[in-house]
């Protein structure tokens, strides 16, 4: 039997963007050069503020029929869609939300990309029927991802021998790895992709040219302004809600975002990383650092 786990990750939604002038319209507001998304690849990228801070992170993925298919959170998709609004102006680009048309699902467990005919290649991208299956372009480690027509997943999932499991096993994968969710681990018109793993886990390209934001990101970048980090953690001890301060001899040197039993993802000031005398309120914190994390401050 396959051990191949499909998880529906229903707090993700579909946008589709089309046009002819959705490529130069998308090239100087978001992180990632659009034009690396082709039907053999697909891209993690960002909006920001034009301070540099994070708005919205995305998936995204051609599509056969014209223009793209950009995955992203459901509960904040009108509000991605209402902000490329403000940018697109005169550009004769359409930005539509999809509803619950398609399901995004992730496909996790040894040789994934492989046993779906993929690649093994960051981004890897191939279209089945009307179903389109990528490699996560963040890390290996994490899998696949799929845009599956909703009433064709049960299909997709007999088809391909898929085991169907829940939103835990994504996230204890996840944040054993030390990959941010959205929202769920940055704070929004605050936090800052640098500090939270978007470079390494590549939804930036430096040499594209301007964006929203380009200019705090470069410069955090090359002065080396980075102070804190997403790292994973472990808990000794009960669980903290998320948000809660992280604390180090009495002074708040992080916080608590995402958890999965005894494990969680923290932002930290780097030079609180090596302490093992962190706690959130009661649990003692140790971070866990996974090797694509590059400290450089």
């Amino acid at each position: 039997m396959s051990d191949l786990r499909v998880i529906p990750l229903h707090h993700r939604t579909v946008l589709k963007l089309a046009g002819e002038d959705l490529v130069p319209f998308l090239q100087g507001v978001i992180t990632q050069d659009i034009t690396k998304v082709t039907p053999e690849n697909a891209v993690w990228s960002a909006l920001l503020t034009a301070q540099g801070k994070f708005l919205h992170e995305f998936f995204i993925i051609y599509n056969p029929e014209g223009g793209v298919f950009v995955d992203c959170e459901k509960e904040r998709a009108p509000d991605l869609i209402r902000r490329l609004k403000l940018y697109k102006m005169r550009s004769k680009a359409s930005l539509d939300l999809t509803g619950d048309d398609y399901t995004v699902v992730a496909i996790i467990g040894q040789d994934a990309a492989p046993s779906l005919g993929l690649e093994l290649k960051k981004g890897a991208s191939c279209h089945k029927d009307k179903s389109i299956i990528f490699v996560d372009p963040r890390h290996l480690g994490i899998g696949a991802r799929a845009i599956i027509p909703t009433d064709q997943l049960d299909t997709f999932i007999t088809t391909n021998n898929l085991n169907e499991t829940s939103l835990d096993a994504y996230d204890q994968l996840r944040i054993s790895l030390g990959i941010p969710d959205g929202s769920r681990d940055l704070e929004v018109e605050k936090s800052i992709l640098l500090e939270n793993g978007f470079n390494e886990l590549s939804a930036i390209d430096w040499d594209k040219g301007c964006y929203i934001g380009q200019e705090l990101t470069a410069r955090t970048k090359y002065r080396a302004l980075i102070k804190k980090r997403l790292v994973p953690v472990t808990l000794i001890g009960s669980t903290p809600e998320i948000g809660t301060d992280i604390t180090l001899d009495g002074k708040n040197v992080g916080i608590l975002r995402s958890t999965y039993g005894d494990q969680g993802l923290a932002t930290l000031r780097i030079d609180a990383i090596g302490s093992d005398r962190l706690l959130c309120h009661d649990t003692n914190i140790t971070p866990n650092m996974p090797d694509w994390i590059e400290i450089t401050s």
